[in-house]
């Protein structure tokens, strides 16, 4: 999809839907590019679907990459405090046509793989 197309898509759905802050939406697709990548890497460059437990790997390890001890924050700040809210963002992408589906895909795919807490905010807890 070209990137006006996602501007246009996340703006049609900001006119309905308010959980969520326009960036996390670019985030949740930037993470699924990685995803598919890192995946590529890994089958000798083939690409293929997603699955939902595969992207919340994914964006957790993205995050943790790109953002540090402030992704909790930024996450907290558009709106994304749990594995089910990716799986929200994810299936609002595809009602718009932003992102593609199999039959066997749903919303509980995106059940709570990790603890938002423990992934983002605790690895940078000081210890004793």
């Amino acid at each position: 999809m070209q990137p006006i197309q996602l501007e246009n898509a996340v703006a049609t759905i900001l006119e309905h839907e308010s959980r969520f802050e326009p960036g996390a939406y670019f985030l949740v697709r930037d993470i699924l590019d990685f995803t598919v990548e890192r995946l590529a890497k890994k089958n000798k460059g083939e690409k293929r679907h997603v699955t939902g437990p595969e992207l919340l790997i994914g964006f957790r390890d993205f995050v943790l990459k790109e953002y540090g001890p402030m992704g909790a924050t930024l996450l907290e700040d558009w709106g994304i405090t749990s594995c089910r809210n990716i799986g929200e963002i994810v299936f609002l992408f595809i009602e718009h046509g932003v992102f593609g589906k199999q039959d066997s895909d749903t919303i509980d795919d995106f059940s709570e793989i990790f603890d938002f807490e423990e992934a983002f905010a605790a690895p940078f807890l000081a210890t004793k």
